[in-house]
């Protein structure tokens, strides 16, 4: 089964390019990158751009809608994803929980729902 590990944290906290602890921490991740792809459980994975990046669209009324910036109001962000395909949710959580962000921020594991066609 898939499962959609979503990484969230507040933009500003743990490590920060430029710092010391910046390079190992990015080390993490390619760590572990290189460890879901050869335990064969990685299907996709990205980071993404900043929060001030973001433009959030709505349509109301048969009109489109924009506005700047992520839909939700909350101090932690979405940052990017991994895919993963694992046996079950515990062995997803094992996985998440090795995601370098989780000391920072917190992973969202949800099931991918099966859509039979």
């Amino acid at each position: 089964m898939q499962y959609m590990c979503l990484i969230y944290t507040t933009e500003g906290t743990g490590p920060q390019p430029g710092s010391d602890d910046w390079g190992p921490f990015m080390k993490g991740y390619q760590d572990f990158t290189a460890k879901v792809t050869q335990d064969g459980k990685l299907v996709h994975a990205d980071a993404l751009q900043p929060t001030q990046t973001a433009t959030t669209v709505s349509m109301r009324d048969g009109k489109m809608h924009t506005t700047d910036g992520p839909f939700a109001e909350t101090k932690e962000q979405l940052g990017g994803y991994y895919l993963l395909d694992c046996a079950d949710l515990d062995e997803a959580m094992k996985y998440a929980a090795m995601i370098p962000t989780s000391a920072y921020g917190r992973i969202e594991v949800r099931p991918v729902m099966v859509w039979d066609n």
